[in-house]
């Protein structure tokens, strides 16, 4: 099928997706960058601990990673922008090239924590898209049996905010008795999925990270920017 098929297609900003365009820059050599998000200010949080035995297992496979603690986060629009826990979570987020969110079930539902925390993350920010084109891992904890609304919802979010949401997921159901005293998880296989998402979302971050402009470019955005340039063009040379 050529162009002359496409009539409402503009063939200049037409482009075919080729192999040698997608795997053309070469690869970065630093370690993954990895933000991690927790939905709960408990003390004894388990989404908090979950997290942290994530982050143990990113850094044993060569990323580097940082957790937000939400503690003292404003509700969305509570405050200014220049808010300065707001601040620390936008510049962690530009910072990332990947995030694992991991929040608690309650009632049903991700936690008002969790969803503030992803609320305060534009879609973009002074012509930056902090989470455009960047990995994401969900996971959840769960008071009682295991359930995976809180995942669904957070896969909802991760589509809205841009991201490459891999696959693969954990849900801990009962997740007060998959810790011990010293707040490590116990070996199980709640345990061992854990581990599956995280070695999956290093291989996708490793994948996409360089890659993350290219895939992302739209044929509607270039036809777009093209038109709001000859726009200006024109306004100026009346």
């Amino acid at each position: 099928m050529g162009n002359s098929d496409l009539p409402n297609v503009n063939p200049e900003f037409f482009v075919t997706p080729t192999t040698a365009q997608v795997f053309a820059d070469k690869p970065s050599t630093h370690a993954p960058r990895i933000l991690l998000l927790y939905g709960s200010l408990r003390e004894r949080s388990f989404s908090r601990l979950a997290v942290e035995e994530a982050a143990r297992l990113l850094e044993g496979m060569g990323a580097e990673t940082r957790i937000f603690d939400p503690r003292g986060l404003p509700l969305a629009d509570a405050e200014d922008a220049s808010y300065p826990k707001v601040q620390e979570l936008r510049n962690l987020a530009e910072w990332s090239e990947g995030m694992v969110w991991c929040s608690p079930e309650r009632h049903g539902a991700m936690t008002g924590i969790m969803k503030t925390q992803i609320d305060w993350i534009p879609l973009s920010i002074g012509g930056m898209r902090p989470t455009q084109g960047k990995t994401l891992a969900v996971m959840q904890v769960c008071g009682g049996s295991q359930s995976f609304n809180a995942v669904n919802q957070l896969r909802v979010l991760g589509r809205w905010m841009r991201m490459v949401t891999i696959p693969n997921q954990s849900s801990v159901p009962k997740a007060f008795m998959e810790f011990d005293d010293n707040n490590r998880m116990k070996p199980s296989p709640y345990y061992n999925r854990i581990v599956d998402v995280m070695e999956e979302l290093v291989k996708f971050t490793l994948l996409i990270r360089d890659r993350s402009d290219y895939l992302t470019d739209r044929y509607s955005e270039r036809v777009e920017s093209a038109e709001e340039v000859s726009k200006r063009v024109n306004q100026r040379s009346m």
